[in-house]
């Protein structure tokens, strides 16, 4: 099998490159456009000495960083116990079906495991019928749920 890249832990000076995937992943899940200075304004949160976030990285072959997961710990009340919430997933067009979603989802396992986690929660559009494809075939299995957002 061809090396796939690898995933690793983002730092300070991929932050322009994070912001332009953020971005292209906000505008394929038809979402609204984000103000100008996204990487200025994750930065210091993603970076922090206590941050409780944590982005992982998927670079192509060629070094290229072609995706992310965004990750934080959660509390799940039902349990009382927390969990790693996988908040955004996210692979450029032409860097998928190579291997490198899988990657990222076992380096995902493998941060959960490290915190001492015992399960890790996301959520995708229920449209993204390519990515529930991708889910299911992990063995994770799908609850259905409206979210909601309240501006306040």
């Amino acid at each position: 099998m061809d090396h796939i890249g690898i995933v690793r832990p983002a730092r300070p000076e991929d932050l322009p490159r994070l912001a332009e995937l953020i971005h292209e992943h906000v505008a394929y899940e038809k979402s609204a456009a984000r103000p100008a200075g996204l990487a200025d304004r994750l930065g210091p949160r993603l970076f922090a000495e206590d941050a409780r976030l944590w982005v992982l990285l998927a670079e192509t072959p060629g070094g290229t960083v072609a995706g992310y997961a965004a990750c934080s710990e959660e509390f799940a009340f039902w349990d009382a116990r927390h969990y790693l919430h996988m908040d955004c997933l996210y692979l450029a067009e032409e860097a998928r079906g190579h291997g490198l979603g899988a990657a990222l989802m076992d380096a995902v396992a493998g941060l959960a495991r490290e915190l001492g986690l015992e399960h890790v929660e996301w959520q995708t559009p229920d449209w993204n019928e390519g990515a529930i494809r991708f889910y299911d075939r992990l063995g994770a299995t799908g609850r259905p749920k409206r979210r909601y957002a309240w501006p306040v």
